[in-house]
């Protein structure tokens, strides 16, 4: 099955595929593929082109990250503040947005529990946080 899209490319499902397992290999999160594929490869959505997410194709071939991409930069967000607070102790604003922050990966964990996207006994510690993201 090809697709034309805006006279850039006429892309197959099956070299978007290819793309996407190269791409996701190298290191890069399913927002990242998106954008790659839009700029170079002129694949305006995935989904209209193969009939499926970016990350669903990922999880097919077993290339999905163990944490959600949103959790995962909320927990990288806070673990860099938790950094910053250790030098700058005074600094009221950076307490409070890291509480926020904190707040924000409580709830979307608990999102993910009941969507069976993380396991029941997953839990966000500060302590441990800096290893997730590494």
């Amino acid at each position: 099955r090809y697709k034309q899209y805006s006279n850039k490319a006429v892309v197959s499902t099956q070299s978007t595929g290819e793309t996407i397992y190269k791409l996701s290999k190298k290191g890069l999160t399913p927002s990242q593929i998106g954008v790659i594929l839009r700029d170079s490869h002129g694949v305006n959505q995935i989904k209209h082109l193969t009939g499926t997410k970016i990350l669903r194709i990922l999880r097919a071939k077993g290339l999905a990250s163990k944490i959600p991409e949103d959790l995962y930069h909320l927990i990288k967000k806070a673990v860099a503040i938790r950094k910053h607070l250790e030098k700058n102790r005074q600094d009221k604003d950076s307490k409070y947005r890291l509480i926020l922050i904190e707040s924000r990966v409580h709830k979307l964990a608990r999102y993910y529990k009941t969507k069976s996207v993380l396991p029941p006994n997953w839990k966000y510690e500060s302590a441990t946080a800096s290893a997730l993201v590494a």
